[in-house]
This record gives C-alpha cells, sequence and structure tokens, in this order.
C-alpha cells in the first residue's frame, strides 16, 4: 500500500481552499457560491484529518465530524434562503441579497 506524507494532504487542502474560495469569490450565482463554500469547508476537513494523522490523535477526527454537522446546516440555510430570493426576485444572484434588508 502507497503511505501518502502528511504534507501532501496539506497540499491537496490547500490546492481544493483555493478553488472554493475562487469560486466563492468570481461567481454571481448564489448556487455556486453555496457550493464553493462547502468546498472550503470540507478542505478544512482534509486538513483535521491531516493533523489526526500527524498527530495520531482522534481529537481531530471529532472536530472534522462536528465541521461536516456545521456544513450541513449551512447548506439548509442556504437552501432556505436560495428558495426565498428565487420566490421574492425570482433570480438567483448574489445582486438579489440587497432585497432582503
Amino acid at each position: 500500500m502507497l503511505a501518502l506524507s502528511v504534507e501532501l494532504y496539506f497540499i491537496f487542502s490547500l490546492i481544493i481552499f483555493s478553488i472554493g474560495l475562487f469560486g466563492f469569490m468570481f461567481r454571481r450565482s448564489l448556487i455556486m457560491m453555496f457550493i464553493s463554500a462547502e468546498i472550503m469547508l470540507m478542505a478544512v476537513n482534509v486538513n483535521f484529518v491531516a493533523l489526526s494523522l500527524r498527530y495520531y490523535d482522534a481529537y481531530w477526527q471529532v472536530v472534522a465530524a462536528l465541521t461536516i454537522a456545521v456544513a450541513a446546516a449551512e447548506a439548509a440555510i442556504g437552501l432556505v434562503l436560495f428558495i426565498y430570493i428565487f420566490k421574492l426576485r425570482g433570480v438567483p444572484t448574489s445582486d438579489a441579497l440587497d432585497s432582503l434588508r
């Protein structure tokens, strides 16, 4: 079995986080922004698992599981906001967020 070093997990996580950050900053569609936020959260989870591998501690796996729960809650709230904006404006873009005030 091929054993990967922990540094490769950190590099992989950095690349995935950068892709998510790029998608969040330069997309106007709310769906793409939420997907990019989920990608960034999963990159953070990869970091937590890599920390667990490095320090031989299950604490970081528990933190990763809690982060997955937070990501699920964020997705549920994001879906509710997306449906509300779509009903209100008919266009699911980030420019329509001003109408929530």
